[in-house]
């Protein structure tokens, strides 16, 4: 069992500790929590026999916990990543892992010296489905990979009001990027491989806080395979993915519903039941932690989705332009 201290304890951290709450997981359990305001959250933690503190330097000078959760504000995480490595903890830290790709090497580095497990909070990687459209992949189904396309969007934008922390361009660079637009990035590195360049809009049109709302990338891999993205902030929900080969295409659509269709044009559906994604990447963390398997986010692939993010801001910095993706890894 590892025990384990989740660092932040808003919507999301408790999403990760309910995670493996109920039904009670045999691989990870929550035993501390770290927050800002420990009385806000202290009946939630006690029903769930969570100690309370706040500060992480006591958390991490305590024996018995042997990992941490991060699910704190983005430009916290590489101080955080790096704290938690020195102490011998092993790190699961929730995506964006950083906000540029040179504090993701060095946080890396920090939990490769320490020799401690460092994963990433790409919780669609575990989808059912995109686990399909990776062997199908893989297998050379779709023959050769010619292009992607994928939306993560939301309208949560709307409510953003100013002083909220995701509210600013420091935290959310190119709008949803960071908090949804990053899933894409990850699928298509996991599903294609390396990035090599991006073009990159960003604008804001309709949110009331100084941040963009509407965000397109335009993607070229090292493969030849070209990609784009959109993520939008003032929209209804749409999770979308598609993968287009010589033999035939995948569509994936908020999960859980996939077309497939073959070399002669036919399509059939497939539906997958619901999963708990969280459960599983943070049980797959405690495995890799117990040494029994190898967590599906390779760190490579972390610091790269990062350093797409990074282009990509660079880009739509310059109005657009074509800018190469730092291919260094750890």
């Amino acid at each position: 069992m590892l025990n384990t201290a989740i660092v932040g304890l808003g919507r999301w951290g408790e999403r990760l500790v309910d995670a493996v709450h109920a039904p009670p997981s045999a691989k990870l359990r929550f035993t501390h929590a770290v927050v800002r305001t420990p009385e806000r959250v202290r009946v939630y933690c006690s029903e769930r026999g969570i100690r309370v503190a706040g500060d992480l330097a006591q958390v991490l000078a305590e024996p018995e916990v042997g990992a941490v959760a991060l699910a704190t504000p983005h430009s916290q995480h590489a101080e955080q990543v790096a704290a938690a490595a020195a102490a011998g903890k092993h790190v699961f830290v929730e995506k964006p892992f950083t906000l540029d790709a040179a504090s993701a090497r060095q946080a890396a580095r920090a939990c490769r010296d320490a020799n401690v497990v460092l994963a990433l909070g790409h919780n669609r990687r575990f989808l059912p489905a995109l686990v399909e459209m990776k062997r199908m992949a893989a297998a050379g189904d779709l023959g050769e990979i010619l292009h992607l396309e994928g939306d993560f969007s939301g309208n949560s934008g709307l409510r953003y009001t100013p002083g909220m922390w995701r509210a600013s361009e420091a935290e959310s660079p190119l709008g949803g990027m960071a908090g949804m637009g990053i899933h894409i990035i990850d699928a298509f590195i996991h599903l294609v491989g390396p990035i090599a360049s991006v073009r990159c809009e960003s604008q804001r049109r309709v949110i009331r806080v100084d941040l963009d709302d509407t965000t397109s990338v335009f993607m070229r891999f090292a493969n030849g395979a070209t990609g784009c993205l959109n993520t939008l902030m003032a929209t209804p929900r749409m999770f979308r993915l598609q993968v287009f080969g010589t033999r035939g295409w995948l569509h994936l659509l908020d999960h859980r519903n996939m077309d497939i269709c073959d070399a002669d044009g036919n399509v059939r559906h497939v539906g997958y039941p619901p999963f708990d994604i969280e459960r599983a990447e943070l049980e797959a963390f405690a495995d890799a932690v117990a040494g029994v398997a190898t967590y599906a986010v390779p760190v490579n692939d972390a610091i790269h989705g990062i350093a797409v993010m990074d282009a990509a801001m660079r880009s739509a910095a310059g109005d657009g332009e074509r800018v190469t993706v730092d291919a260094r890894g750890i």
